[in-house]
């Protein structure tokens, strides 16, 4: 019987290359990532000092700074130099500061690859799965097991396939994917089970939309998401310098626990209504409901195909009085990049507000927290209650071509109208 992703990695890590689901393992761990709302502070730190502890292997930790910066306020910046000097004194020279959301940051310094398992305190780590890694997100105590030891146990999850055949029309993207595929399996309908996402519209994506898909495989209430290796995925790699590595694929009679089917070329932009994930029905199907705030950014949605996008719809149109449009951009390389295309400068002229790389609008911190009343659509990846400012405000996930759509109408809008 054939294996599944998951299966081979974990076999891997754990030395037992016969490893099967619902085994339970203690594997090696080749990343941990920790942030710095969920890093050294909560816990961590003073565990470690408690016990004398030193962080087994620096080499393999990577923090990152990305949902305070750029702090808006003394106990954010104090959290930040706290995570700065941290990392310092354990000797973790994989730090980084105003660079952007931490899952972008990791696949394009080469963090994330092929066959790895890749371990962070942020649910969505799960997105690097895109480049075929085992990533999942983990809780500060089982972290604190992992910086000391550099292993830890996991239990080899069952696997869902997820297969997308067919081609994308215009104004499709592939958060559109995502949120369909949320809103068939519902927002627990993968609890600790591995998504495989294949199918020909899968291979035809490009690294950006893919990591869009995996990224949001925790909104399922899956262990990870993950997507077989191909040319496409070492092509990404050998862009970010990554030139070794190798292609992990499930078995052709790997054994998988469920299998849902979707045909790309019949997919319409979909939305997320307020305030559940799979609360999911189409955009031309919604009401012309009002939007106050359109945000185009996070580990999710601020791309550079993203950026690109939303730039080929507001080129030479304006938003819509009385609304403002927030773009933040997935990391400073991205930021760097599309500056040099042109597309921040296209969509400034819209009277878009260009923001830093941040996790804080997403999150809520800073930077555009919505108020009571007022509606955002999103290209972000959670519209829970309070999750962007005010509990009484309303979030609606996205693409990114949608949230710029909207931004131009100043209401819920269908793309294609505006291609």
């Amino acid at each position: 019987m054939g294996r599944t992703m998951s299966e081979k990695i974990l076999g891997r890590a754990s030395g037992n290359k016969d490893v099967r689901a619902g085994e339970i393992v203690w594997v090696d761990v080749d990343r941990a990532m920790m942030d710095d709302i969920l890093g050294p502070r909560v816990e961590i730190a003073d565990k470690l000092r408690e016990r004398g502890d030193k962080v087994g292997d620096p080499g393999r930790v990577v923090i990152i700074s990305d949902h305070y910066p750029p702090p808006a306020s003394v106990k954010q910046a104090e959290i930040v130099k706290f995570t700065r000097q941290w990392a310092k004194q354990y000797g973790v020279k994989k730090y980084y500061e105003f660079a952007g959301p931490c899952h972008q940051v990791m696949a394009e310094t080469g963090n994330v690859f092929p066959g790895a398992v890749i371990l962070g305190t942020d649910s969505h780590t799960c997105m690097g799965g895109a480049l075929g890694a085992f990533a999942s997100g983990v809780g500060s105590t089982e972290m604190l097991g992992i910086l000391v030891t550099g292993q830890t146990w996991l239990m080899t999850p069952e696997t869902i396939n997820v297969v997308w055949e067919g081609s994308l029309a215009a104004g499709v993207m592939a958060k559109d994917m995502s949120l369909k595929t949320i809103g068939r399996i519902g927002h627990a309908g993968a609890t600790y089970k591995a998504v495989e996402y294949v199918g020909g519209a899968i291979r035809s994506l490009p690294m950006d939309e893919r990591m869009a898909i995996a990224n949001m495989a925790v909104e399922m209430g899956a262990k990870t998401g993950m997507m077989p290796v191909d040319e496409i995925t070492f092509e990404y790699l050998r862009s970010i310098g990554v030139e070794s590595c190798d292609a992990v694929c499930s078995d052709e009679d790997a054994q998988y626990c469920d299998t849902f089917q979707f045909d790309a070329s019949k997919l319409t932009p979909q939305v997320a209504c307020p305030h559940e994930v799979d609360n999911v029905a189409a955009v031309e199907d919604m009401q012309k409901i009002p939007v106050d705030q359109a945000y185009l950014g996070s580990c999710t949605g601020g791309r550079l195909h993203d950026l690109k996008t939303a730039a080929s719809i507001l080129r030479g149109r304006r938003v819509a009085p009385g609304l403002r449009m927030l773009v933040s951009p997935a990391s400073n390389n991205i930021w760097r990049q599309a500056e040099k295309a042109g597309y921040l400068g296209i969509l400034a002229d819209a009277g878009a507000a260009i923001l830093a790389p941040t996790c804080g609008v997403c999150v809520g911190l800073h930077s555009g927290l919505i108020a009571a009343g007022e509606n955002c659509v999103s290209s972000s990846n959670r519209n829970f209650v309070g999750r962007m400012g005010s509990k009484e405000g309303n979030i609606y996930l996205a693409s990114p071509a949608t949230v710029a759509a909207c931004a131009v109408t100043g209401y819920l809008t269908d793309p294609r109208s505006l291609l």
